[in-house]
């Protein structure tokens, strides 16, 4: 009978605790199942701690799916594609390859707006401090660009947009939906090969309630960065349900990035510059400029190249030579590991910009009319012996990890036929 009674007493409290679970996940709905012919995330009800995707939706008010219209938006599921680079890596050119296609809505750089807001002439801060407010605001802008809200991105641009309209979009040009109706009437279906200049020019102001009309009509949305060094970084938006991110991390040798960011940034890498003309190496010289890249790229490639169950199907490692090489061959590659279809337009891109050209926009510093094969790794030619050497010394793990030869001698340096780029496959992490 003693035991009955405790028999009972404990089946009471199971019903309790059932029924204060129950009530806690009516109330605050952490996951829910949006009524659309193919279900989606809802997201995050109550405990919601990021803005949600789409303005004026109350998070926590009444946590069902009409708190979240951007799902509704997206029930055909966008592909939220990221590009994972550093400065003078080709991303450009990769970001190019998105750009041209007719269901892509691309954004050339955007985080470039929070670094020169939060942390201005500071372009690789290591102060943790500063590297953590720079991230978190980077994480929370790239949610609110791929679920279309481009208003977020306001609090950035300086000085403010008025009326939701501004001329101070950070290469606004690069992105063919800027440059097109409903943002822009200037340039018809036909213009298919807009210059940027001449989008800014004749587009002038951009609207951004337009621009986010634009983003929200492409079935997916494409995005390159190239102001977050790690791909770890960037593990909370990658993990996120609302989300269908996509990676992409460009890498390049970094004797070729060390080249390119001389002839490019002339003031930043004076003192380098000195060190090829001299060959003595200036005693103030910034080397954080070169081991801060080969850092990063290790780090990265080496948590990407793990294998983490957090990026299965969500990473692609891609070498700017091979890109260079073998430019429609490897876009495929990387269509099929996105998922999507290749149109005419990337391929039309392709064959006219991988060539070579004697055009004005072929000598412009962030061109991407080329020959792509002559120019990776054309730096064998603009760097000094003494320049490659100290670079293969401070690089070694991560030009060994992703299969860049060192030379030994200033003879194998210069003698072109001979490629430093091992032949080494990344299959997608799928």
């Amino acid at each position: 009978m003693q035991c009955s009674w405790k028999a009972v007493i404990l089946l009471a409290l199971a019903s309790i605790a059932i029924q204060y679970t129950a009530i806690r996940t009516l109330t605050s709905k952490p996951f829910q199942l949006c009524p659309l012919p193919s279900p989606q995330n809802c997201g995050l009800g109550g405990q919601e701690t990021e803005p949600p995707f789409e303005r004026g939706g109350a998070a926590g008010a009444g946590g069902g799916c009409d708190d979240y219209p951007y799902f509704s938006i997206n029930a055909t599921r966008k592909t939220h594609i990221l590009v994972l680079a550093t400065t003078r890596s080709g991303s450009s050119f990769v970001g190019q390859l998105l750009n041209q296609h007719q269901e892509v809505f691309y954004l050339f750089e955007p985080l470039y707006h929070v670094q020169t807001t939060l942390i201005p002439r500071l372009s690789h801060s290591r102060n943790a401090a500063d590297r953590r407010v720079m991230l978190g605001a980077s994480r929370d802008l790239l949610r609110s660009l791929y679920g279309c809200d481009l208003y977020f991105l306001e609090s950035y641009i300086k000085p403010t947009p008025t009326n939701h309209t501004t001329d101070k979009l950070f290469r606004r040009g690069a992105s063919r939906a800027l440059c097109q109706q409903p943002v822009c009437d200037a340039f018809g279906p036909a213009d298919v090969n807009v210059e940027e200049g001449d989008c800014v020019k004749k587009c002038a102001t951009l609207n951004m309630t337009l621009a986010t009309e634009a983003c929200r009509e492409k079935r997916h949305v494409a995005i390159k960065i190239v102001r977050v060094p790690e791909i770890g970084d960037l593990r909370a938006l990658v993990e996120d349900p609302r989300l269908n991110i996509k990676v992409i991390q460009l890498v390049r040798d970094p004797r070729g990035i060390l080249s390119s960011r001389i002839e490019t940034f002339r003031d930043t890498y004076r003192l380098w510059r000195i060190w090829r003309a001299t060959g003595r190496r200036p005693y103030n010289l910034d080397l954080s400029q070169l081991t801060v890249v080969c850092e990063d790229f290790l780090s990265s490639v080496s948590t990407g190249l793990s294998h983490p169950y957090w990026l299965k199907g969500k990473y692609m490692l891609v070498r700017y030579e091979d890109l260079a090489r073998n430019p429609l061959l490897k876009t495929k590659e990387i269509y099929d590991y996105l998922g999507l279809p290749m149109d005419k337009n990337v391929e039309d891109w392709i064959h006219a910009n991988t060539r070579g050209s004697n055009e004005p926009s072929a000598k412009h510093k962030f061109g991407t009319v080329r020959d792509s094969a002559a120019n990776a790794e054309s730096w064998r030619l603009k760097l000094s012996y003494e320049m490659v050497e100290y670079t293969q010394t401070v690089c070694q793990k991560v030009l060994h990890q992703l299969g860049y030869k060192a030379v030994k001698s200033v003879e194998e340096l210069k003698n072109m036929s001979l490629s430093l780029v091992q032949d080494k496959t990344f299959v997608p992490f799928l």
